[in-house]
């Protein structure tokens, strides 16, 4: 018999058992946990020094707050440091619609899984994510609960059944199957599927597990759903040095343009020496690639570059693409790739277009002479990361004498999905700007104090020097993928192009063509280039065949098709009413490349990959020169001044790269290829067989990726690289000139890592030795030539180093938002350029930096360009000039510099919604 109650214990046991009835009633009563959903998703960027010839999955625990915004993350299953980095980068990027309870949203924890297929394989096609399929509730635990599998390229792993039965949290209608990008499978776009029950998260505490909802709370039971992503895959290397820049590097520094942003690849560096409305001057691993001349550029597979530029061959003006709209830049530095075609002569890079944060943004800047830019984007919600359309305004005084700028750009892109696994891309964009230009500076001058360092020659032919540009792009993209693992493409583009200059190297030297008696009017030339072309790209690749376990192949077969009519004209004219005094260049063209190619890839096991095969380019002209056959004033007269003429030819070569893959974490590789660079069609003569450009280039290099807890990636490579026929540019011309073979040797060293969660560092260093190897003879023209056999090639500086460091991190709660503080800073060094006649330049370092702060849908910021305030010289020469600042002008070549921006501050507000 058990022992009577006292009347304390009557009461404690009372009061418990009154306790239990009212937790339990309240449990009972407690509403349902809503789960929160995905509305805006980033697709991973797969850590390519990590790469694996298997799929790897990484599981996260992502906190939802109330606000939609995602909380912690913490790594629930890890597949390496570089894996968990991209994972982590990516869903920090996503946005929710908060879990609700009883109409009122909580925080909630969640499970995200991320799936990087491998790099090597073409998984199966995506099935298309239906998005009106209604919300249906799971069974009783009794009976059988039907699943609904996540769309993916590869079978999702069942979700694990609840404690108790949940609702389904439905697909989100709005989140259609991500399209395509040119160079990576399809990855389908997050959906919920299939949850478990969420419980809120006490707001204290939203780091705690969280027990699930509807059972007895368990130590480390999660509250969790399923929501299943693969990553977005970039394309396999083709030697060490190519690489694939991410969000994380682009946006770690400031950057004012896409150009600003080449710099973060090792060996890149850019300047714009001729402001504005001037493509940029890029130089890549002991290239001075000028305008454009020696590198490939292209925009979702669409060229940039156009044939037979007057003021560069290979002119690429970039100033058309948005930053904001720059997903990912793949620099391949050599010609390693059948892909790659005309002017792939250091290397080639392609602007990726996307924009993860999806909304409406507004973005204000100003600050330093009297800059002013305002940018407007769209990116729908739940539409791919490739779908949206931008805007934006640019004006500035400048930051010397006749340096005023104004600009506008609008850049759209819509991303589809149709039947039968087809995905598409267009893109339209248009550009227009005008910029005066200051023109350079005799340095002796400025060490006189004869004219200051950012100003201009006080002359009529120095203050007339401008430019202007203006350019309308579409490009469509169709990829169609078979159920087989094979993949066809289909991209066409047309543009049309317009640049119109008037600059002054020399001052007073010319002498008229037309009328040999005028002289010392002033050496202004202008120069007009109009290009109105377009293209195809088609091309169909094989899924893998597989006769053994150890062995695999595919087989890519492409053609590409270039036309282009090209009308050009220059003259010399005389300020300040720009009267044409003497012609130099009045021609049309009429310009088609047409490109086959192979490429081939092998696998040999899990260590071994062979990829490579050949590309061919036939080039055509047509050119109508209305200048040729000139007949001086002195001469008699014996035909009609023109000369019409035709020439073609076919540049072919090997492209070849081999990967072994000894251990996890060290990929070797070793790469030999050929390319070419088109010719100046105006310096062809009737039935020449065109000659090109032919460029040898070899690279020996390896990659780490440790597994450390901390992602690390070392890249390190041995290169050389032989030209038959290089350029400089020629002052007294305005243009590129030919000066003979060239060979450049060197080493490249490349460092990312992300030490801590909030830090991120990139850094690099690259030498080169480039020598020209036999420079062209003497001529009545040029008796004196200013290159030697054996001499250092001009402008190109041996050494180049960069540093980007970027942190990102909450600071402190503000209510149901977090304080984030983002900074940025970005170095470069080059050493001393070699010039012509033996001079050399001054070395160069800069320093620009960043600093924010954001609260929910705002954003302040500052940015500082060239933090330390240095005079530089954005680009030097050396030639003979006369701007009659003495009275006894010098025939003697001197230096001369473009100054480079001082210290410039500016403010960012932006708004997001």
């Amino acid at each position: 018999m058990p022992p009577a109650l006292t009347p304390a214990r009557r009461v404690r046991c009372g009061a418990a058992l009154l306790l239990a009835a009212l937790t339990a009633r309240s449990a009972a009563a407690a509403p349902a946990v809503q789960a929160p959903r995905p509305v805006q998703q980033v697709e991973a960027a797969y850590p390519l020094a990590a790469a694996s010839s298997s799929p790897q999955r990484v599981e996260l625990l992502v906190t939802v707050g109330v606000d939609g915004d995602v909380g912690e993350v913490t790594v629930a299953s890890s597949a390496g440091p570089a894996f968990d980095a991209a994972a982590i980068a990516a869903v920090r990027q996503w946005r929710f619609t908060p879990a609700t309870q009883g109409g009122a949203p909580v925080a909630a924890r969640i499970r995200v899984p991320f799936v990087f297929p491998p790099p090597l394989a073409e998984p199966a096609p995506p099935a298309p994510v239906p998005s009106d399929i209604p919300a249906s509730p799971v069974p009783a635990a009794s009976s059988p609960a039907p699943t609904r599998p996540v769309p993916s390229a590869s079978p999702s792993a069942p979700v694990p059944a609840a404690s108790s039965p949940a609702p389904v949290a439905p697909a989100p209608s709005d989140s259609p199957t991500q399209p395509v990008p040119s160079a990576s499978t399809s990855a389908p776009v997050p959906t919920a599927s299939a949850p478990a029950p969420v419980a809120p998260v006490p707001s204290d505490s939203s780091t705690q597990p969280v027990p699930s909802a509807g059972s007895a709370p368990s130590p480390g039971d999660e509250g969790v759903i399923e929501v299943s992503t693969h990553g977005r895959r970039p394309p396999p290397p083709r030697a060490a040095s190519d690489f694939v820049l991410g969000p994380e590097v682009l946006n770690a520094a400031p950057k004012q343009s896409s150009g600003d942003m080449l710099t973060r690849a090792p060996g890149v560096y850019v300047s714009r020496p001729e402001g504005d409305a001037v493509a940029h001057e890029i130089y890549l691993r002991g290239f001075n690639a000028a305008h454009g001349q020696d590198i490939e550029f292209t925009v979702g597979g669409a060229p940039i570059n156009q044939i037979s530029h007057l003021h560069g061959q290979g002119y690429a003006d970039l100033n058309f693409i948005l930053p904001e709209v720059v997903r990912s830049i793949r620099v391949t530095e050599g010609v390693y790739d059948p892909h790659q075609g005309d002017f792939a002569v250091a290397g080639s890079i392609d602007f990726d277009l996307g924009v993860a944060q999806r909304g409406f943004l507004l973005r204000s800047t100003g600050g330093s002479f009297g800059t002013f830019r305002q940018l407007a984007m769209w990116a729908p919600r739940g539409q791919s990361e490739e779908t949206f359309a931008a805007a934006a305004i640019r004006r500035s005084s400048g930051f010397g004498m006749n340096r005023g700028a104004l600009s506008g750009t609008g850049l759209g892109q819509f991303a589809f999905t149709g039947p039968g696994g087809l995905a598409g891309k267009l893109m339209v964009a248009a550009h227009a700007a005008r910029a005066g230009m200051a023109g350079v500076l005799r340095n002796d001058d400025v060490e006189a104090g004869r004219v200051g360092f950012y100003d201009r020659y006080p002359d009529p032919g120095a203050g007339a020097q401008s430019a202007s540009a203006a350019r309308g792009q579409l490009g469509l993209e169709l990829t169609h993928r078979s159920e087989t693992g094979g993949r066809t493409l289909f991209a066409a583009h047309a543009a049309l192009v317009d640049f119109h200059s008037r600059e002054n190297f020399t001052g007073y030297l010319q002498r008229s063509m037309v009328m040999p008696a005028w002289v010392g009017r002033g050496d202004l030339i202008e120069q007009q280039n109009r290009d109105l072309g377009g293209g195809f790209r088609l091309s169909h690749r094989t899924g893998w065949w597989r006769p053994a376990r150890w062995f695999a192949a595919t087989l890519e077969l492409g053609s590409s098709a270039r036309i282009h009519r090209v009308r050009q004209g220059q003259n010399l004219l005389q300020a300040p009413s720009n009267e044409t005094w003497d012609h130099r260049v009045d021609a049309e063209i009429l310009a088609t490349d047409v490109g086959l190619f192979a490429d081939l890839e092998l696998r040999f096991g899990k260590y071994v990959q062979l990829r490579g095969g050949a590309r061919a380019d036939v080039l055509h002209y047509d050119i109508d020169d209305h200048l040729g056959n000139f007949i001086a004033p002195y001469q008699v007269a014996s035909h009609l001044v023109g000369y019409r003429r035709t020439a073609t030819g076919v540049a072919a070569g090997p492209r070849v790269a081999l990967e072994v893959t000894p251990l996890p974490w060290l990929k070797t590789f070793v790469a030999y290829g050929q390319g070419y660079r088109s010719p100046q069609a105006r310096q062809l003569e009737e039935g020449e067989r065109a000659p090109f450009t032919k460029v040898h280039s070899v690279e020996g290099g390896v990659r780490l990726a440790p597994r450390w807890r901390r992602p690390v990636e070392l890249t390190a490579a041995g290169y050389g690289t032989f030209l038959a026929q290089d350029l400089a540019f020629d002052p007294e011309e305005g243009r590129l000139e030919k000066i003979g073979p060239t060979r450049r040797s060197g080493v490249v060293a490349a460092l990312q890592t992300r030490p801590w969660p909030w830090l991120q560092v990139s850094t690099s260093v690259t030498y080169v030795h480039a020598i020209l190897t036999a420079p062209p003879p003497a001529t009545v023209e040029d008796p004196n030539p200013a290159y030697v056999a054996g001499q250092l090639l001009p402008y190109v500086p041996p050494v180049v180093v960069r540093l980007d460091l970027g942190v990102s991190k909450d600071l402190v709660q503000l209510g149901a938002h977090p304080l984030a503080m983002r900074l940025g800073g970005g170095f470069n060094y080059l050493s001393a350029r070699p010039l012509p006649y033996g001079q050399s330049s001054d070395p160069l370092y800069l320093l620009d930096a960043s600093a924010s702060l954001r609260w929910s849908w705002i954003e302040l910021g500052v940015e500082a360009y060239n933090l330390l305030a240095r005079r530089y010289a954005a680009s030097v020469y050396s030639f003979v000039s006369d701007w009659g600042t003495t009275p006894v002008p010098s025939r003697l070549p001197a230096r001369h510099f473009a100054a480079g921006p001082p210290l410039s501050v500016l403010g960012t507000l932006t708004l997001s919604f």
